[in-house]
């Protein structure tokens, strides 16, 4: 079914105990990533993106679930296997440099550790890596005599060093300025390309997800929607042309690029934007009656609960004039189907991000 997915969660739960209390940091989560493909992850604090890639670097164990990862079964790992895992199949970047490089060493020498480490040692093979990521001039320079850019750079080709399947990377754009995040966003494109490596960036950072041809939206420990880019990074690229890579991410926002559907899991739970619920006045309600009317869902309040004045607003303010809107009635909401979002004025949802 999943032939050719190198990630496939599935109903995936990750619960941590604080004194006598349990939080759920992912519930139920659905996710799949195909061989190759390079996504973005996306969510408010605390929506559970960390802890999903913590969960697929093998750095954190899912309470319950499925997790396969390049075939592996994770939740059947021994510690040994785990440790294997995270040392021969994940590459990892984080935002801050101080956990990928170390400070008294070369360029070369940091790229060279993890093979050292691993029983691979290969100078050829680290210098191979700093010239692909544009660094060789560069190999025997410390870190304080590099820039941030260039010590991203550093860590991204230590994130390769041993071969790995799938390269996860955490913020690498949060810390650097406009021109620097494209050039970085221009380099992971280039190496899912030539090495055909599965790369998934964790952010928050709207210019990584201009950058990607799908975009993937966590709330509350749930896959909620995706971002679907209408024509290929690849397609546009060859359209701005000599433009260059800064200038591309600047170019129209994520709504112009990108189709925006609701998930709808296994089990048929889907998760309504947050606008809409507000907006009919049904946020922090637990209960709604669904109907099927002329091909669509329609859901509504049920009876008894009433609309206060606040809550009356036009639907359709909250969306673009040439897009379908869901229709309001009477205290309900029409959503045609297939479930997919129309293009809106204003997405709270895109505008809380960590």
């Amino acid at each position: 079914m999943h032939s050719m997915a190198m990630i496939v969660c599935e109903n995936l739960v990750k619960i941590y105990k604080v004194a006598d209390l349990e939080v759920f940091a992912l519930q139920g989560l659905d996710l799949t990533v195909e061989t190759g493909e390079m996504i973005a992850i996306i969510g408010n604090s605390g929506s559970g993106k960390s802890t999903l890639m913590n969960m697929i670097g093998g750095l954190d164990r899912p309470s319950a679930g499925r997790l396969m990862v390049n075939d592996k079964d994770l939740l059947k790992m021994t510690d040994q296997d785990l440790f294997k895992y995270k040392r021969e199949t994940v590459g990892f970047v984080w935002q801050s440099n101080s956990r990928n490089l170390l400070s008294y060493l070369t360029a070369q020498e940091n790229v060279e550790l993890p093979m050292l480490l691993s029983g691979h040692h290969k100078k050829d093979r680290a210098l191979e890596l700093l010239d692909a990521v544009g660094l060789s001039a560069r190999r025997k320079n410390k870190l304080s005599q590099l820039s941030g850019g260039e010590q991203q750079r550093v860590a991204i080709a230590i994130a390769l060093s041993n071969n790995p399947a799938i390269l996860l990377a955490d913020e690498p754009t949060g810390a650097v300025d406009t021109k620097t995040a494209a050039s970085l966003m221009g380099l992971f494109r280039e190496l899912n390309r030539q090495m055909r490596l599965t790369v998934v960036i964790v952010t928050h950072d709207p210019r990584v997800a201009r950058s990607v041809d799908r975009v993937v939206a966590i709330r509350d420990g749930k896959t909620s929607s995706e971002l679907l880019r209408r024509r290929s990074v690849r397609e546009e690229m060859q359209d701005v042309g000599a433009l260059g890579e800064a200038e591309f991410v600047s170019q129209p926002d994520v709504e112009e690029t990108h189709e925006e559907l609701i998930i709808l899991d296994a089990a048929g739970r889907l998760q309504l934007p947050r606008d809409y619920l507000d907006a009919m006045g049904l946020s922090g309600k637990s209960h709604v009656k669904v109907d099927m009317e002329e091909g669509r869902i329609v859901v509504t309040r049920p009876e008894g609960m009433e609309q206060s004045q606040e809550e009356t607003q036009d639907v359709s303010q909250l969306y673009s004039e040439e897009e379908p809107e869901p229709t309001e009635r009477k205290g309900k909401l029409a959503i045609p189907l297939p479930f997919k979002l129309p293009k809106r004025k204003k997405d709270q949802d895109n505008k809380e991000t960590e």
